[in-house]
């Protein structure tokens, strides 16, 4: 194969996201590339992820474009990937992450903890939206959707005082410098998966997944994501859900390295919430998940977790 064309998103922060795979996949593979790019139902819509049914609305067309021939390989946010098996897609690699962490971006300067009562604070994501309220700093707490530009406009224009974004995004459109706080973990988990890509194939395809998977795999950051992503799916949550998840990998010296994950789950409004953390060997990351969103279970994780597939259920 001597030119991939890889399926992308049409926003700013996609195509740069595909960009850099693409250059890796050049630099790695030796071979040409082409960017596709591909509307999916999330960037037609205005409507709230949860309402669109959150889990998967920037991926199925990709997938479609993939499993029809139209691209090769696709490339996603990694956090707006659905938790169970597609049909005759494989993950063929997860390449190194960036930050993980959210970052506020807020009217002159202002952190946080320096906002004032009744500040107005934009974000579309309950995730974040509870963790916010959970802080009890008496913010409003608005909703918001569109690009990582249009998002950054509400608070030059005066619209809102400050808006919550995951600082890998900024970081790759060089948006940076606009930070006025990185936040905590500790006040605010990310997504699982936030800040990492996922590469994408065709699953017939195996001797693409395994050239993709040698060149452009970062094993820690596929161990990270894949316990953060045990969490999600023992909880049955998509990623519209108030779940929070982050892991990292510790070099364990003689004994190995080993992996210690956070989590918690909320209800929206933050006033409840269930949080969680365990370690484990590299080696069983997504035990190490699966058995701490299980311990969040027994807590009464799942009646904090209000989704469409839990109300068809109830």
């Amino acid at each position: 194969m001597t030119t991939l064309k890889i399926g992308t998103r049409a926003s700013l922060l996609a195509r740069t996201q595909c960009g850099h795979v693409a250059e890796m996949i050049r630099e790695r593979l030796g071979v040409d590339v082409e960017l596709v790019e591909i509307t999916t139902e999330g960037d037609i819509s205005r409507a709230p992820l949860a309402s669109l049914g959150g889990t998967g609305v920037f991926v199925s067309a990709l997938r479609d474009a993939l499993l029809d021939g139209r691209v090769d390989i696709a490339v996603h946010s990694l956090k707006d990937i659905p938790t169970g098996a597609a049909e005759g897609i494989a993950l063929a690699a997860v390449p190194p992450r960036e930050d993980p962490r959210d970052v506020l971006v807020a009217r002159d300067g202002l952190t946080l903890g320096e906002l004032p009562p009744g500040s107005v604070v934009a974000t579309g994501s309950p995730r974040r939206a509870s963790q916010l309220a959970a802080l009890g700093l008496g913010l409003e707490i608005v909703g918001l959707r569109g690009n990582i530009d249009t998002r950054l406009g509400k608070v030059s224009s005066g619209e809102v005082d400050a808006v919550v974004l995951a600082r890998a995004g900024l970081s790759r459109i060089d948006r940076l410098g606009l930070v006025t706080e990185t936040i905590d973990p500790i006040q605010m988990l990310p997504a699982p998966g936030q800040g990492a890509l996922a590469v994408e194939c065709r699953s017939e395809d195996a001797d693409l997944a395994s050239r993709l998977q040698e060149h452009i795999e970062d094993p820690h950051t596929r161990a990270a994501v894949s316990a953060e992503r045990a969490v999600l799916s023992t909880l049955e949550a998509g990623c519209s859900a108030p779940v929070g998840a982050l892991a990292e990998v510790a070099d364990g010296g003689e004994d190995g390295s080993e992996i210690w994950v956070r989590a918690v789950a909320l209800s929206h409004d933050g006033t409840i919430d269930i949080r969680r953390s365990a370690s484990g060997p590299l080696s069983d990351a997504v035990g190490v998940g699966t058995r701490l969103a299980t311990g969040m279970l027994e807590e009464g994780a799942a009646e904090l977790i209000d989704t469409p597939a839990r109300r068809q259920q109830a």
